[in-house]
């Protein structure tokens, strides 16, 4: 362990239907990367932004946030699937259109899904 890092992030929440509201939350990190407080943040700041990306597909194309699977494994089993289906969907390059539209012509179209899988049609 070479750092030992604390995060401090301020949000206000501004809007129409939203009183201000301001929250700060403190996130910590042990890393092995020298302790060199611009870098460290640009590394942290790169991680949440792919991790926040990624989970907004999900919702917009998966509608994973709508999900009412509670029951013992189900949860954690279908959220594999859906990165799966989100990773199989972002290799198919046959076509120029966002992962919402593959998952609706995957749905669609029976060859579209095979591709999509990497089966011979």
């Amino acid at each position: 362990m070479q750092s030992l890092i604390m995060i401090e992030s301020t949000r206000e929440i501004i809007g129409r239907n939203s009183t201000g509201a301001v929250s700060v939350e403190r996130r910590y990190y042990l890393s092995s990367l020298p302790a060199k407080a611009a870098h460290l943040a640009h590394t942290i700041r790169a991680h949440w932004g792919i991790e926040n990306s990624m989970h907004w597909v999900l919702d917009v194309a998966f509608r994973e946030d709508d999900c009412r699977i509670r029951v013992g494994e189900g949860a954690q089993n279908f959220a594999i699937l859906r990165r799966i289906a989100l990773n199989l969907l972002k290799n198919e390059k046959s076509t120029k259109v966002g992962i919402a539209t593959k998952h609706l012509k995957a749905g669609w179209s029976a060859d579209y899904l095979a591709k999509v899988l990497g089966l011979p049609t």
